[in-house]
């Protein structure tokens, strides 16, 4: 499928453009997750933060516990996002530099060759967050790759709070809307 190339997004009004066979049944705790994130679209739609979504879903999914993996580059915002959702839960955290494995151990680039540097470790933090027994995961600021790996060995679902994006602030859709990315970097648009 092509759905970003279609100008039309009859799907909105409830045309089924795809084969009939992917229709997706949604049960059990699917259809919960479906249920109380269309509520809380439907009764917040403008009004509440990523964060205070993040919030009013554990509640409303009746969410006790939760695990926060997070990039060391983003140790603030991890220790005040977790502060906040102590208030409400419990928290378990965990840092990408969990095991203090060196680099070399895995034969992975380095940003500075000469020196020692410990690689992150994302499938250690799904590990982690495993057997401390969360119900939800949430990702703060972790590598492009880091990320999909937690993703894929996390048992419980997840979210992310905050994407990674050096460059602009954590905010990777703002390449999309600055002109100088779109002309120069990605050679679209006016040139």
């Amino acid at each position: 499928m092509k759905c970003a190339d279609c100008d039309s997004k009859d799907c909105y009004q409830g045309k089924n453009c795809a084969p009939r066979d992917i229709l997706a049944d949604y049960e059990n705790e699917d259809l919960e997750i479906m249920k109380v994130a269309s509520g809380i679209e439907a009764k917040y739609y403008m009004q509440k933060t990523r964060l205070e979504e993040i919030l009013l879903f554990t509640k409303e999914l009746g969410y006790e516990k939760i695990g926060v993996a997070f990039c060391i580059g983003l140790e603030k915002e991890a220790k005040s996002f977790c502060e906040i959702m102590e208030k409400h839960l419990t928290v378990e955290s965990v840092c990408c530099k969990v095991c203090g494995v060196e680099k070399d151990t895995y034969d992975l680039d380095k940003i500075r060759e000469e020196s020692i540097e410990i690689a992150c470790n994302p499938i250690a933090q799904a590990n982690v967050l495993n057997r401390a027994g969360t119900q939800l995961n949430i990702i703060i600021g972790l590598c492009l790759g880091h990320d999909i790996l937690f993703n894929k060995y996390s048992e419980a679902p997840v979210t992310t709070f905050i994407v990674k994006d050096r460059v602009l602030a954590h905010n990777p859709a703002g390449a999309l809307y600055s002109n100088y990315y779109m002309k120069n970097v990605f050679k679209m648009g006016k040139q």
